[in-house]
């Protein structure tokens, strides 16, 4: 017969029940919370981008827990295939959706895109455009006097300007350049990136390397995009920083989100694709990524958006034709540089 507990570890283990409830239901709760698994950049989940402020405003609304996993996006779902976690993929441009559609692991995203604000016609049922901007360089006008107004004044330009890239093998910024190269120079393009090699202090794999050697005084102008100053504008008060427009049109980035077939939480994914529509989440993209927002008027964009120059003529290639053409032009680039 056992024998029977003693007074105060009786006493002790009625005072625990309701805290060992407590926190079983707490478990069963958090267990029962629908996890919504998004796959993106590392630049989009960061502190400083604009991930963790769209969290936080979408699971105020979906009673979920979304989760970021990052990293470089395409070759992981490529990797995984069918076997993938991801519910909702974002982060893609539109030089790679080719091989991204090819895949076969995307859905329809089923969502009018008649609030899209795009300077271009956008008519894809899968990948959702976010934001966007145009490729443009970036340059300091208290050095740089006379600015450049197209890409033959950049190439004619004296070869002491000292100017910073992104390779376009590792690079969507870079390998933006080396399109909109062949897109002002057609077949020759090599003879205009011989041309513009002088003036090329160093290429770098990725963008952050670029524009941090241009903000630390390395180099004269940099390849970025035409949003970058609002950067400087808003959050730093500094108007030194300057995008230069030119008039043969500049390469035009969008970001885009797209569902996965083989999600687990297909209303879910399904919510999240129609909440990048929202105003709520538009708005909080020029501040967070430094980007256009893709669906949200130019009335509505902070001050230092709304006064930022643009190109009155936008470059663009379909897929197809981007992927015609990536390894001509990467190509061109490469054996002019090679020189």
């Amino acid at each position: 017969m056992m024998p029977e507990s003693p007074p105060l570890v009786l006493e002790i283990a009625m005072k625990a029940l309701p805290f060992v409830a407590g926190m079983m239901l707490a478990g069963a709760a958090v267990a029962d919370t629908p996890v919504l698994a998004v796959y993106a950049p590392d630049y989009f989940a960061s502190d400083w981008g604009p991930g963790p402020g769209i969290e936080a405003a979408f699971e105020a609304q979906c009673g979920c827990d979304l989760q970021y996993k990052t990293g470089e996006l395409l070759p992981r779902l490529l990797l995984e295939g069918a076997n993938t976690e991801a519910d909702v993929a974002i982060g893609f441009n539109s030089d790679i959706t080719k091989k991204a559609r090819e895949s076969g692991l995307f859905a329809p995203h089923g969502l009018d895109t008649s609030p899209l604000t795009l300077p271009i016609d956008w008519a894809d049922d899968t990948f959702l455009p976010f934001n966007y901007s145009h490729t443009a360089f970036i340059y300091d006008n208290t050095k740089v006097e006379t600015a450049p107004t197209s890409f033959d004044d950049l190439l004619n330009a004296p070869d002491d300007l000292r100017l910073v890239i992104q390779d376009p093998r590792s690079s969507i910024s870079g390998l933006a350049l080396v399109l909109w190269v062949q897109n002002v120079y057609g077949d020759k393009a090599e003879e205009a990136w011989s041309k513009l090699a002088p003036k090329i202090v160093t290429v770098t794999k990725g963008w952050s390397e670029s524009y941090g050697m241009f903000t630390d005084g390395e180099a004269d102008m940099v390849l970025s995009y035409t949003t970058s100053p609002a950067y400087h504008i808003i959050a730093e008060e500094d108007l030194t920083k300057s995008a230069a427009i030119f008039e043969d049109g500049h390469y035009f980035m969008v970001e885009l989100a797209a569902k996965l077939k083989t999600t687990d939480q297909s209303d879910l994914a399904d919510q999240f694709m129609g909440f990048i529509l929202s105003n709520e989440f538009q708005s909080m993209i020029p501040t967070s990524n430094w980007s256009f927002p893709a669906a949200l008027a130019e009335s509505e964009w902070p001050e230092g958006f709304q006064s930022l120059p643009t190109p009155e003529k936008v470059l663009f290639y379909s897929e197809d034709e981007a992927a015609a053409l990536r390894d001509e032009a990467i190509e061109a680039w490469r054996r002019a540089l090679s020189q």
